[in-house]
């Protein structure tokens, strides 16, 4: 199965606009959330990267060991911190890199190497085994789907409060607080919706 190129854009101007977005306002965040949004930038533009059709940019032989060994930085530097959903996120990009190179992948295949021009790296990880590991991929769907939904059900009763304005929502305003926080959660979603799509296209 190939991705459509047109998917691989969407997903390159979703990941690099939530990580773009996390590291301009990572400093208007509270120092405890600081460390959490600069992380969740660099990982959404490393998501963009790998997704950047090859049409434009041939990926070369090493590029899954090179998001292998990024993705699993980002993951250890997460578990140091205790940040588990960053975590997951990580492995899961770990997991989708590996499995470009796995038999039957990409480059287990005959006649791989041949014809990649028309195809990206999101396509590449589509001719793995189906799905890669199923039971894998199904635990990840799983999971970012609920992630997803909770956390944008979640977004829905900050908007109101911010519409209604600091005397109805019952707190005083704080300078680029409460505005900044609500937005880097939605990029939280945005780069959930990526990883959901990447996973639904292994």
């Amino acid at each position: 199965m190939h991705a459509p190129p047109l998917v691989g854009w969407l997903l390159v101007l979703l990941c690099a606009g939530a990580g773009a977005y996390c590291l301009a306002r990572a400093g208007g965040v509270p120092p405890a959330q600081r460390a959490a949004a600069r992380g969740e930038g660099v990982m959404a533009l490393g998501m963009a990267v790998m997704a950047v059709p090859a049409s434009v940019v041939a990926p070369p032989p090493w590029s899954p060991w090179l998001f292998t060994a990024f993705f699993g930085a980002a993951a250890g530097a997460a578990l140091v911190r205790r940040h588990l959903h960053h975590a997951v996120g990580a492995l899961a990009m770990v997991y989708m890199a590996l499995a470009m190179v796995w038999p039957g992948g990409p480059a287990g295949r005959p006649g791989a190497g041949h014809g990649m021009a028309g195809t990206d790296h999101l396509g590449a990880m589509t001719h793995s085994a189906p799905g890669g590991v199923p039971l894998v991929t199904a635990l990840l769907l799983a999971y970012y789907t609920v992630y997803v939904i909770a956390a944008g059900v979640r977004l829905v009763p900050a908007a109101a409060a911010t519409a209604d304005g600091p005397a109805l929502a019952g707190a005083p305003a704080v300078a680029g607080g409460a505005g900044t926080a609500d937005v880097l959660r939605a990029c939280r979603v945005a780069m959930g919706i990526g990883m959901l799509a990447m996973l639904l296209m292994m």
